[in-house]
């Protein structure tokens, strides 16, 4: 049985998903807890100091880095 191929008609610009859509962040402010869970680190007094450090370096965009 032969697999179905993409569609190549169009142009690969047409199919590529803006930057802005990819990010899963919302407009509000990142917490330690919110980094530690999308680093699937379980939340301990360690990994919430750990988050912190991260924030105070990277700010929101530390969140960004940790999800598509």
């Amino acid at each position: 049985m032969s697999m179905p191929q993409p569609d190549a008609s169009g142009s690969s610009a047409e199919r590529v998903t803006p930057d802005d859509l990819l990010h899963t962040r919302p407009g509000t402010e990142v917490s330690p807890e919110d980094l530690v869970l999308a680093a699937g680190r379980d939340v301990t007094p360690d990994t919430l100091e750990w988050a912190r450090r991260k924030l105070a370096a990277e700010g929101p965009a530390a969140l960004d880095k940790l999800l598509p």
